[in-house]
C-alpha cells in the first residue's frame, strides 16, 4: 500500500479512539489463511450475501438500516475513511486536509484522477453540489443533514480543493466525511430528486456498481473496472477482488442460516441466537463487533400527554430488564445498555446505577404519578388506562421477541402496550409524523455527536424533547475545540437524557455477521457495517 500524505489537522481534531473496537470471533477470522480453500487471493467470483430486510432506498445518503447499508455503501465513496481499531481519520477521496484554530472552516485537498462510473470527473464543484443538495434530502436524509447542519458555505477553492465553512465551530463534521451519508456521488444523481436517487440508485465513484435492485427482493452490483482510488486502510490497490456481489432479502432467520449451511449463499446478517451453535460448528465463521451510537431502545414522543410526566417515563425506564432481554434475544456477547450510547461510542460514560431494573421503583413512581392498578393489573387514572403503543419494524429479527418481552415487563408493572409493526421503509417517515408513543431503533455513528442529531430540540427533533439544558451541552460540544471539554459535555448530555428518560435504552446492538469460511477479509468499517473492496473468496 502506498503512502499517501498525511493530513494536516489541529492536535484537538475529534478523533477519538473507540473503546474495546477489536472485532470478536467464535472461529478463525474470514482473513485466517489457515482456512479451508486457497491461501492466496483471488480474483473473480460471485458473494451472494442473505440480509433480513430491505430498506426501500438504494441512495447511500438516504438510507439508514444497517442491512441496506451493506450493499450501497460498496458504490460510494467517502472524502475520508475512520480506522475501526483506533478511530483515526485517514485519507480517501480526500489525501489531506486542514482545520482551523476553531474547527469552521475544514478543506480537502482532492486526490487527482477519480472518476464516477458514467465517467464523469471528482472535482470540489461535484463535491460543492453534494453537501448543497443535502438539506433537499427530505425524510430519509436525516443523518446526512444533521452532519452539514450549520454549515455557512462550500466553496470550490480551485478544481481539487474544496473548502465547507460552518457558522459556528463544528467539531464533529471531519468524523461525518467518512460516513457512507456523506458519500459522494455524481452531479447527474445529485440533480435527480430524492425519491428517484431511491428507487434508481446513484451513480458513485466506489469499487462496485448498481446493476439491479428489485425492492424487498435483492441488490445487485458489479465490479468497477478501473477502480484506483481505494480508502488508506485497505490493504489492495485498485479494482477490488470479487466480480460480482448480490444481496438477497432473507426475512426468516432459520432460512438465511439454512442457505449458507447449504452452500446457497456466502454470507448471512443478523444471526439468529437459535442458528448460532450450528453455524459456529460448520464450515462458517462467525463475526460479532458491538456498533457505536445510539443504542436500541424506545424513542418516547415526549409530547404525547402520558409521557410528558417525567414519573411516567421513569418508571417505563425502572421497568425494563435490560439482561433478560440481552440474554434471552439476543446473539451471545450482546451486552445490556448502560448509557444511551454504546460503550464503542468515543466519550461514552458509564450509567448502569441509572438503568438498573427496578420494578418496585417502577410502581412507586406510577403510585406518585396517580397511576392506580385495576382488577386486571392494568394502571388507570381518571377513568382512562394507562396504554402506550410501541411502533416497530422488521429490519432485524431481534426486534419482535425483544418488544413482546419489554411489553411483559411493563404489564407487570400495570402499563398496557401494544405493538404495531410497521414497513421498514416507513421508519423515517414516522418519526418525522410524529403519529407514535414509543418507537424502537438505534442510530450507529462512531461519534458521539448522534447524540444532537438524535435529541436537539434546534434539529429535527423527532421525540418532541422539550427545550431544555440539554440543548445547551449537545450544542457546547459540537463547538468546542477542547476535546476534555466535548468530554465533559458528552457526559453531561448523557445523563440529562437518562435520568429524565427522554430515552429508554435497551441493549447495544451487536452486529453478527455468518460467514462461509471460503470467504477471506469480509471486514467491519468504524460503524460495524462492511467494506467489501478486498474481500475475496477461495
Amino acid at each position: 500500500m502506498n503512502a499517501l500524505p498525511a493530513f494536516r489537522a489541529p492536535r484537538w481534531a475529534p478523533v477519538a479512539a473507540l473503546l474495546t473496537t477489536s472485532v470478536l470471533l467464535t472461529a478463525c477470522g474470514s482473513g485466517d489463511d489457515s482456512s479451508s480453500g486457497s491461501s492466496r487471493p483471488q480474483s473473480g467470483g460471485t458473494l451472494t450475501f442473505a440480509v433480513g430486510s430491505d430498506a426501500g432506498c438504494v441512495d447511500p445518503q438516504q438510507v439508514g438500516s444497517n442491512e441496506s447499508i451493506y450493499s450501497v455503501r460498496q458504490t460510494v465513496d467517502s472524502l475520508t475513511d475512520q480506522d475501526p481499531r483506533t478511530g483515526k481519520i485517514v485519507p480517501w477521496l480526500a489525501k489531506s486536509w486542514d482545520i482551523n484554530a476553531d474547527a469552521t472552516e475544514f478543506t480537502f485537498h482532492l486526490r487527482s484522477g477519480v472518476t464516477f462510473s458514467d465517467g464523469s470527473q471528482l472535482t470540489a464543484q461535484v463535491v460543492k453540489d453534494n453537501f448543497d443538495a443535502v438539506p433537499k434530502l427530505g425524510a430519509l436524509g436525516i443523518l446526512a443533514q444533521g452532519y452539514l447542519s450549520g454549515v455557512k458555505s462550500t466553496t470550490a477553492v480551485d478544481p481539487l480543493t474544496v473548502k465547507v465553512t460552518f457558522k459556528e465551530p463544528n467539531a464533529q463534521f471531519l468524523q461525518a466525511t467518512s460516513t457512507h451519508s456523506l458519500g459522494i456521488e455524481s452531479s447527474a444523481s445529485v440533480k435527480k430528486t430524492p425519491q428517484q436517487k431511491c428507487s434508481d440508485g446513484v451513480i458513485g465513484s466506489g469499487p462496485f456498481v448498481l446493476k439491479q435492485y428489485v425492492q424487498n427482493q435483492s441488490i445487485t452490483l458489479a465490479k468497477r473496472t478501473g477502480y484506483d482510488w481505494g480508502s488508506s486502510l485497505w490493504s489492495k490497490k485498485g479494482a477490488a477482488y470479487l466480480d460480482k456481489l448480490v444481496f438477497k432479502v432473507v426475512p426468516e432467520a432459520g432460512v438465511r442460516a439454512g442457505s449458507l449451511q447449504s452452500g446457497q449463499v456466502d454470507a448471512i446478517s443478523s444471526v439468529g441466537k437459535a442458528n448460532e451453535a450450528a453455524l459456529g460448528s460448520g464450515q462458517v465463521t462467525l463475526l460479532r463487533r458491538a456498533n457505536p451510537g445510539v443504542v436500541f431502545g424506545l424513542g418516547l414522543n415526549n409530547s404525547r400527554p402520558l409521557l410528558k410526566d417525567v414519573k411516567v417515563r421513569q418508571a417505563i425506564l425502572a421497568a425494563v430488564d435490560r439482561k433478560q432481554i440481552a440474554d434471552t434475544v439476543f446473539p451471545t456477547g450482546t451486552q445490556p445498555a448502560t448509557s444511551v450510547l454504546a460503550h464503542t461510542t468515543p466519550d461514552y460514560t458509564d450509567l448502569s446505577s441509572d438503568l438498573a431494573f427496578d420494578a418496585a421503583k417502577a410502581k412507586s413512581l406510577l403510585e406518585a404519578a396517580g397511576w392506580k392498578a385495576g382488577s386486571d393489573g392494568i394502571r388507570a387514572k381518571d377513568g382512562k388506562k394507562l396504554s402506550l403503543t410501541i411502533s416497530w419494524f422488521p429490519n432485524a429479527a431481534t426486534n419482535q421477541p425483544a418488544l413482546e418481552l419489554v411489553q411483559q415487563q411493563l404489564k407487570a408493572v400495570g402499563i398496557d402496550v401494544v405493538l404495531k409493526q410497521g414497513q421498514v421503509s416507513q421508519f423515517a417517515t414516522t418519526l418525522q409524523g410524529g403519529d407514535f408513543d414509543l418507537v424502537w431503533g438505534n442510530v450507529t455513528r462512531s461519534d458521539p455527536d448522534i447524540l444532537r442529531s438524535s435529541f436537539s430540540t434546534q434539529l429535527a427533533n423527532f421525540y418532541r424533547l422539550p427545550a431544555t439544558s440539554l440543548d445547551t451541552a449537545l450544542s457546547g460540544q459540537a463547538a468546542t475545540t477542547d476535546t476534555a471539554k466535548r468530554e465533559q459535555l458528552v457526559e453531561e448530555a448523557q445523563k440529562l437524557i437518562v435520568q429524565n428518560a427522554y430515552n429508554v435504552p435497551v441493549v447495544e446492538l451487536q452486529t453478527q455477521l455468518a460467514v462461509s469460511k471460503k470467504v477471506h477479509s469480509l471486514d467491519f468499517d468504524s460503524g460495524s457495517r462492511i467494506q467489501l473492496h478486498d474481500t475475496w473468496i477461495g
